[in-house]
């Protein structure tokens, strides 16, 4: 069980004075984006503050910074994290746009289920984690939530330092194309493929290696599933590579319901390799409804997938559910 409150305002703006801060119409009409969240619950919780504006010193460069609180009951240990973000990003063109991030949290693992790996083992108590970020993102896409034609890439390369140090590097690729649609672009059949690519340094530690499984990664299989498995912990792999083909058509005239086939597939690795007995493979069908909501779109997924392709210690799962779908 969880809940979730959040405050937000898209045309925040601080007040210049002390004399201001009582005026209701000082917190308005900056353009900024405000952001607070709590989000209590029995096993997750996530406690959030965030300030961001695209449009830094009246450029279209966006700045944006974060603190949060995180904690969460894992199956195999007990992680929170607190710390903070900040991000700058300019945009060289439509669609094109470079980002510099850095990442700074205290981060403390402890409840392990078992004592019996030594990766686990060697992350116990409390490490301060410091993550710095370049990233290249081209995005051509209409609408990241519902669209029907367009690209997506991005690139993304890490650097470690504090008591942790390795270098990481990502790859996203998304493509959508129609294939059919109405002359008023209703009734959309789209295709749509997805990859992830992602390596990590040997030296990461276990919380940041990678995990799959679940909706929003590797659907057949329950959330960190996909793992490679030391002594009966999951302790995520220093390589992932995960791919999904979708064909998404409409079941109602309105485009209010529409049907999904897929088939998900890939694997993540103890070490920068592919073996054939770990990739995994999982295709399925789903319903996505869309409801409306503040003038937006907020799709409810209902997903089954069926494993043909398993690794030994996988944790399969036959459906799926996500409100709010963003994959």
């Amino acid at each position: 069980m969880l809940g979730q409150i959040v405050i937000e305002e898209r045309d925040f703006d601080i007040p210049r004075g002390l004399g201001q801060v009582f005026d209701p119409r000082a917190w308005r009409g900056g353009g900024k984006t405000f952001r607070l969240e709590a989000m209590p619950g029995q096993d997750v919780q996530r406690y959030l503050i965030s300030l961001s504006n695209p449009y830094f010193r009246g450029t279209d460069n966006s700045l944006s910074v974060s603190g949060y609180l995180f904690d969460r009951q894992f199956f195999d240990w007990d992680e929170e994290r607190l710390g903070g973000r900040v991000n700058f990003e300019t945009r060289l063109d439509q669609y094109l746009s470079v980002s510099a991030g850095l990442r700074m949290e205290s981060v403390t693992i402890d409840n392990p289920r078992l004592m019996a790996s030594p990766q686990l083992n060697a992350t116990l108590g409390n490490s301060n984690l410091f993550l710095g970020t370049l990233g290249l993102v081209y995005d051509n896409r209409i609408d990241p939530v519902s669209t029907k034609v367009g690209s997506y890439l991005g690139l993304k390369f890490s650097q470690a330092f504090g008591d942790y140090s390795y270098s990481r590097g990502e790859v996203d690729f998304q493509n959508h194309r129609l294939i059919y649609a109405r002359p008023d672009q209703s009734g959309a059949h789209t295709l749509s493929y997805k990859t992830k690519l992602g390596f990590t340094g040997g030296s990461t530690p276990v919380f940041e290696n990678f995990f799959a499984g679940g909706f929003s990664s590797m659907r057949g299989f329950d959330f960190r599933g996909v793992s490679p498995i030391e002594n009966g912990v999951r302790v995520g792999g220093e390589f992932q590579w995960l791919n999904t083909l979708e064909y998404k058509f409409p079941l109602s005239a309105d485009d209010f319901i529409h049907g999904v086939t897929f088939i998900d597939f890939g694997t993540v690795e103890e070490s920068v390799e592919l073996n054939s007995e770990n990739f995994r493979v999982a295709p399925g069908l789903g319903l996505r409804v869309n409801v409306p909501f503040a003038g937006t779109a907020a799709p409810l997924a209902f997903d089954f997938a069926f494993p043909i392709s398993t690794a030994t210690g996988d944790d399969e799962k036959l459906f799926s559910f996500y409100i709010g779908l963003i994959r």
